[in-house]
């Protein structure tokens, strides 16, 4: 069940993509904001294991915000960071809920200037 948003937003995009004609320079946007995201949890459960200096939950919040939470999603999974810590997890599902919101919004705002 973890993918779940993944896969929700796949679909979404998808249909964005056929119905709306959405640039692929979104899809690049989301592709290089994910990567981002993937390498700063990697540094961070790095840095965990060091016990050097942390990422700053922050910063990785805010970077799910904008786009990066398909990385971030993936990196949990993976590299097995930051998915117990129930603070941090209930903030990181409000960032993907509302960029799922704001593209879904932007993406018909888009749409339907287009039809």
């Amino acid at each position: 069940m973890p993918y779940f948003p993944l896969a929700l937003f796949a679909l979404l995009y998808a249909y964005a993509s056929f119905a709306w004609d959405l640039p692929l320079l979104v899809g690049a946007a989301y592709l290089v904001t994910s990567l981002t995201c993937f390498v700063a949890y990697a540094i961070d459960k790095s840095a965990a294991r060091a016990k050097t200096w942390r990422t700053p939950e922050i910063t990785l919040l805010t970077l799910s915000l904008v786009g990066g939470w398909p990385g971030a999603l993936l990196a949990q999974q993976w590299l097995r960071h930051k998915t117990s810590k129930q603070s941090f997890q209930w903030k990181f599902q409000l960032t993907v809920a509302l960029n799922i919101g704001l593209f879904a919004w932007l993406a018909w705002q888009f749409g339907l200037g287009r039809a």
